[in-house]
């Protein structure tokens, strides 16, 4: 277990610039990727950037662009195409842990293996971590929620085993 883990201040929208699914023609591990205009991009308003174009693109050849007006937050869904996450399984007794990508994955890890928790001194209300259920902060049950992220971790294809700063991600930049 960790020592301790200061709260960066995230919200969720910060990690929806690039979220794995699963593939709706073949199954496999497919991506949605936020289209930002140079504007959007320079644009620290994370609201703004729910309204970007996404594309959907798999190694299988599938691909689908779309343009929302906003985006439905929350659950193993995810938040444009409504197709199911990758990073998605069950845990504590049927409670589903999910993430959108490797940096988001990777901030839940950090949070959970923490002995020490700190807020994070923000201008934001709730982040992230500040809104995350009580059983996944609870010590008790850590162990199984870190195993739960191990799997996740596991099945990721080879070429997004790494989490990027959440910076990145936020941003939809893609090194692919």
């Amino acid at each position: 277990m960790g020592g301790r883990f200061t709260d960066p201040g995230f919200t969720v929208h910060e990690f929806t610039g690039e979220v794995l699914v699963r593939c709706p023609a073949c199954g496999g591990c497919a991506l949605v990727l936020a289209q930002l205009g140079q504007e959007q991009e320079e644009d620290c308003w994370a609201d703004r950037r729910k309204y970007a174009r996404r594309r959907l693109r798999c190694s299988c050849g599938h691909t689908k662009d779309e343009v929302r007006a906003g985006q439905v937050l929350g659950g193993p869904l995810d938040p444009y195409f409504r197709l199911p996450l990758w990073l998605a399984t069950e845990c504590r007794g049927g409670r589903q842990l999910w993430a959108y990508n490797p940096a988001h994955l990777d901030l839940l890890e950090n949070c959970i293996a923490a002995k020490l928790r700190e807020r994070a001194v923000a201008p934001r209300s709730m982040s992230l971590v500040e809104r995350l259920p009580s059983w996944m902060k609870s010590a008790g049950h850590c162990q199984e929620i870190l195993r739960a992220i191990g799997r996740l971790r596991a099945s990721l294809p080879q070429n997004r085993q790494a989490g990027r700063p959440a910076d990145d991600a936020a941003a939809g930049t893609s090194a692919s």
